[in-house]
Parts: structure tokens; sequence; C-alpha cells
């Protein structure tokens, strides 16, 4: 069975951005899939903006997985660097498959993982912040 990926999303699989470690991260999340055994890790680094307002000033991910696996992490950590906190709480998976133009219907879920991954990397560093 064939997939068609966009040239988009084969871009983001051959050529993944942010992809790596943070030493010392602010927050970090692991996160699988018991549908096809995709996993990911997410690392983040929290800065403010001009306006004082918690940014995600950088991410970095790690994959164990398929070509929407790492093309969808790519995708997101690329959409994130740099979004208050806050919208980034609610960032929708939705985002991704669009901006990659389009995901098979059974690789959905790997839009699903990304973003799940980052909100765990989110609470992580919420709940970091509040033993301090």
């Amino acid at each position: 069975m064939a997939l068609n990926y966009t040239e988009k999303v084969m871009d983001h699989f051959l050529h993944p951005r942010n992809i790596g470690e943070i030493e010392n991260p602010d927050g970090y999340a692991e996160v699988g899939s018991p549908v096809c055994g995709d996993m990911l890790s997410f690392f983040i680094k929290i800065g403010k903006n001009d306006n004082g307002d918690e940014i995600i000033s950088d991410v970095k991910f790690l994959s164990f997985g398929c070509a929407s696996n790492i093309a969808t992490a790519s995708m997101l950590t690329e959409e994130v660097i740099g979004m208050k906190m806050e919208d980034a709480k609610g960032f929708k998976f939705k985002q991704i498959v669009e901006d990659l133009g389009g995901l098979p219907e059974q690789k959905l879920h790997c839009s699903v993982l990304a973003v799940e991954g980052l909100q765990k990397a989110i609470k992580n560093y919420e709940e970091k912040k509040l033993k301090e």
C-alpha cells in the first residue's frame, strides 16, 4: 500500500527541522502511540518576549517513528518557536495537517501525537515552576 505524501511532508521527513535534544530543558515529555509504536521526545526552553510574555524560545524532538511522525513533529517545532505559551497550549493538530498540505487518513494520529508531546512538555515545565 503506497501512501500519497505531499512534497512538504516528504521535505520535513527527509530534512527534519529542530531534531535533537536540549541540554537542561525547561520542559520535557515522552509520548507514544500504541496503535503504531511511534515514539516522540520533546524538549522545550522557555523565554520571554518584549512584552514579558512567556514564549517557547526553543524546541527540539527525537523520533522513533514513520515519515508522518517525523514530519509532523518537525512542522510543529517550526510553528511554535517564538509562540506565546498560552497560544502553544491551544495548538491544534489540524493546523499541522493543513500546513503540511494534508496527511493520509491513517496517519492523522501522528499529528495528534506531536501536539500531545508539546502539551506534556509544557505541563512538565509548569509543574517544575510551581515547585520553585
